[in-house]
């Protein structure tokens, strides 16, 4: 297993961090327990979760998957050291969660402590920002025009920024959480975050964990070129576009039991005529080469220059193992040529 440097934080962590978000609802504890034993034996140390999980979210498995993750942490309790824990705060929106109101300096002290007594440990390795308080084009949602900028008081959207590090500092200081980091962001949040950090002396930001794979590409190279001079962590979520670049949602197929038969996780607007085609050729060019369409996707977005840990998920063994298996998978610069090929036939999928 191959490790790199998680941002400015001095942590080391795997090039594979292990997701969870499924556990709570597809998954059981005895799957998860079985999971984390698959990822532990392959040299996996970074677990990602969220106060959101499990997903789709619902007030009926929000903490779910936290509270499973403790269940596993209290009866393995030596191995604690051992991982770097990531959690997330959700933003607003979810009325089920402190009403849907943005997170402030309160709400984060109030999620970490909630998050560690479902987690049942003394401290977060990573703690970060689900999704940003104001509009923003995460999950997808970038299409020309669909937010307006202008309508956006950006003086208020900075105070909230400030709040939050300040809250975050809070946590700090009292040893609930080492470092903190975001998610669904863009450059100029980064660029916020990172200039009120060193302007007031309070928490850095060390990592960033967005969508990006083959069907969603828009994080390279502005948003990666600004982590790499930065020492921000890029954490790809995704990286199969949720299962679709394994080819089983091919010709409207669902097969039983999938993401995308689960209400409001229909592709999560990866659905289209475009992502579709795109599909079909990346699953031609991984049988052309031999190996699956899914540790093509996982393989090719290992490679690409400045990610630091891809977080991988699964519903089975077997999925799983797949997914590892990818991480020693090489591609060569003739299939990766053929990759861009399709990449610049289809830009933009969805």
């Amino acid at each position: 297993m191959k490790f790199n440097p998680l941002g400015s934080s001095g942590l080391s962590v795997s090039e594979i961090c292990l997701g969870s978000m499924t556990w709570g609802l597809q998954n059981n504890q005895t799957d998860a327990d079985q999971q984390l034993a698959i990822a532990l034996a392959a040299g996996i140390n970074f677990i990602d979760t969220a106060e959101m999980y499990a997903v789709p979210p619902s007030p009926e498995t929000y903490g779910k998957t936290e509270a499973i993750i403790g269940n596993w942490l209290s009866r393995n309790q030596a191995k604690r050291n051992e991982l770097v824990i990531a959690t997330k705060i959700a933003g607003p929106g979810l009325s089920w969660v402190r009403e849907g109101s943005p997170m402030s300096s309160e709400s984060v002290c109030q999620a970490v402590d909630a998050s560690l007594q479902r987690l049942k440990t003394d401290y977060i390795d990573l703690y970060q920002l689900h999704w940003p308080n104001r509009p923003s084009p995460h999950f997808g949602k970038h299409w020309h025009n669909d937010i307006a900028f202008t309508d956006v008081d950006h003086r208020q959207t900075t105070e909230q920024m400030l709040d939050i590090l300040q809250g975050l500092q809070r946590c700090i200081d009292a040893g609930k959480i080492r470092h903190c980091g975001l998610s669904n962001e863009t450059p100029w949040g980064i660029n916020q975050y990172l200039k009120l950090a060193k302007s007031h002396n309070l928490p850095r930001m060390v990592s960033i964990q967005n969508e990006f794979n083959l069907l969603q590409s828009k994080d390279w190279p502005y948003l990666i070129e600004q982590c790499v001079y930065e020492e921000i962590a890029y954490l790809p979520w995704s990286p199969i576009a949720g299962g679709a670049l394994s080819g089983k949602y091919l010709d409207g197929a669902r097969p039983e039991g999938s993401r995308w038969t689960l209400t409001q996780r229909n592709g999560l607007f990866r659905d289209t005529a475009q992502s579709e085609l795109a599909t079909a050729a990346y699953c031609n060019l991984a049988a052309q080469h031999k190996i699956s369409p899914a540790q093509l996707a996982n393989a090719w977005c290992k490679q690409v220059n400045g990610v630091t840990s891809t977080i991988i998920g699964a519903t089975t063994p077997a999925q799983l193992n797949e997914n590892i298996a990818a991480f020693e998978i090489e591609l060569s610069d003739e299939l990766l040529t053929e990759i861009n090929q399709i990449l610049q036939t289809y830009p933009l999928t969805f």
